[in-house]
């Protein structure tokens, strides 16, 4: 049995509706954050599963445009999760919590 584009998009798929599970169901902001981040891997990982198929699938044949929106994503990813992480430390220090449903900003 060899292991095709529809196994890694099914493993991509199952990825991204754990994480947006997580994001749409945890109060805490880090858990919410940590789903965030499951849903950009699972889209890496279609990305490079595109990539590696990409013979027949594309209209010229460059391996390495999954390869390249990979490392944009994990870019991103990476600032989100360190601005993320930083608002979270500063509302934790200001509200001594980090649930969702308890942050309001709008009020001291």
């Amino acid at each position: 049995m060899t292991v095709d584009l529809a196994h890694y998009l099914t493993v991509s798929g199952l990825l991204f509706g754990v994480g947006i599970s997580i994001a749409l169901a945890k109060r805490n902001a880090i858990a919410v954050l940590m789903g965030i981040e499951l849903m950009l891997n699972a889209v890496n990982l279609s990305f490079l599963s595109f990539s590696r198929f990409s013979g027949a699938f594309a209209i010229k044949d460059n391996p390495l445009d999954g390869h390249v929106f990979v490392v944009f994503v994990l870019t991103v990813a990476a600032a989100e999760a360190a601005v993320a992480l930083a608002l979270s430390v500063l509302i934790y220090r200001r509200r001594e919590t980090v649930d969702l449903d308890r942050i309001n900003l709008l009020r001291w």
